[in-house]
């Protein structure tokens, strides 16, 4: 795109609003279950319940409106793994299931397997892995999704909420580098990440744009509350 997404985007909203709308769980280290589209997840102690923005993906990887049809997929921050049995169910050629958090990896490999039960033909590969820091060189990818926790101001002390909520912009940085870098796209890949204005939406698709990505808003969502969740679809741009 000629022009930058960034004037198009609001800035975070007051930290007492952001507190408001992330309100503190007291069941993280417990086991607990979650459903979704018919499908039964086991969510082990540490690993995150998804919320409505999590949703907004694995809904469009179902509807096919993010592809992964026999495409190499990888979910960054996956979690318990929603979007990895998603792709799966959409027949993609494999999904790279990554998260820093072993344990989530794990629950993702667990329920990919028993949800799924035998009825893909999709290769799960899961990493353990800072971003993608413990991916090998020769890793390409065609679609990429992540939900970054980039929540703008901090919303507990907790480092296991830290992790999965207000990192803040700095890792968003740290992925469009990575995935400009290394490189891990391949020709004509999608990347598409999602955040609200609990976040510093401009300075993230700066850093983007920056980093030789072209973007677009592909979806967007008010809540009736104040916040508004952006999709991204983002490309390298070839003009660098």
């Amino acid at each position: 795109m000629d022009r930058s997404l960034v004037t198009e985007l609001p800035p975070p909203l007051p930290a007492e609003r952001i507190l408001a709308v992330n309100p503190p769980r007291n069941d993280l280290r417990t086991t607990r279950s979650y459903t979704w589209n018919g499908w039964d997840f086991e969510v082990p102690p540490g690993v995150f319940l998804p919320g409505g923005t999590s949703r907004m993906i694995h809904q469009r990887l179902l509807d096919d409106d993010i592809d992964v049809r026999g495409r190499r997929y990888a979910a960054m921050g996956v979690g318990l793994g929603v979007e990895a049995v998603a792709a799966g169910a959409r027949g993609a050629g494999e999904v790279h299931a990554i998260d820093v958090h072993a344990p989530s990896v794990e629950a993702t490999a667990r329920n990919f397997d028993r949800v799924l039960d035998g009825g893909t033909t999709t290769r799960l590969v899961p990493w353990v892995s800072d971003m993608f820091a413990g991916l090998p060189d020769d890793a390409r990818f065609d679609v990429v999704t992540f939900n970054p926790p980039a929540v703008s101001h901090p919303t507990s002390i907790d480092p296991d909420v830290v992790r999965n909520v207000c990192v803040g912009a700095s890792i968003t940085a740290t992925f469009f580098t990575q995935l400009r870098e290394r490189p891990l796209l391949a020709p004509d890949a999608e990347v598409y990440l999602i955040a609200s204005n609990t976040a510093d939406l401009r300075r993230i698709v700066a850093h983007a744009e920056g980093s030789g990505f072209s973007g677009e808003v592909h979806h967007r969502h008010d809540w009736g509350d104040g916040v508004l969740t952006y999709l991204f679809r983002f490309r390298e741009d070839e003009r660098r």
